[in-house]
């Protein structure tokens, strides 16, 4: 492929979506806010003092495809619990065993998407699960393993029921389209 052609690529070709109707961005928002509050509530009243973090960036991520993109593969329950939860287990390793932190967190969210590719549970929001287990700080350091339970699977899993509950209120919605 000459230069010219590899420019041309990168000019895309095919049009915008479409809008969403204002129902639609109506149950995304109640969705969204019913889920990070859950993740957030469930932090504060009942691990609040015990050095376990519940909310971490990626949940926001997470929040835009499984309230807002419920037909997306990538915000299906297979890939939300496990692209969290395998992505934690590989920051984690990555932070533990490589050194410099620039090569880990390049390691860890690398690692991440390939693993998520192989495991079919490829979900975006798992990179940053992985990268936040190596740049997270002495708190999320602490947890060691336990990271890819608490916060990035169990928080997942709150997510999820709520994701369950509110997406199949309207008639125009049905989630998961797939479990497994």
């Amino acid at each position: 492929m000459n230069s010219r052609d590899y420019f041309k690529k990168m000019r895309g070709g095919g049009a915008s979506p479409p809008r969403v109707s204002l129902t639609e961005i109506l149950w995304s928002w109640l969705g969204a806010f019913c889920g990070i509050a859950a993740v957030a509530l469930f932090h504060y009243r009942l691990l609040s003092g015990s050095g376990l973090l519940m909310l971490i960036g990626s949940f926001g991520a997470s929040a835009v495809l499984i309230y807002g993109a419920v037909s997306s593969p990538l915000a299906q329950p297979r890939n939300l619990l496990g692209g969290h939860f395998l992505s934690g287990i590989i920051g984690v390793a990555s932070y533990q065993l490589i050194p410099d932190l620039w090569l880990a967190a390049a390691v860890a969210v690398a690692t991440a998407i390939a693993v998520m590719h192989l495991s079919k549970t490829l979900h975006p929001p798992g990179g940053a699960t992985a990268l936040i287990a190596v740049i997270g700080g002495a708190e999320i350091h602490n947890l060691g393993y336990l990271y890819a339970l608490i916060p990035a699977a169990s928080g997942a899993l709150i997510m999820l029921c709520i994701a369950l509950a509110v997406n199949n209120i309207p008639q125009s919605r049905k989630y998961p389209l797939f479990w497994w």
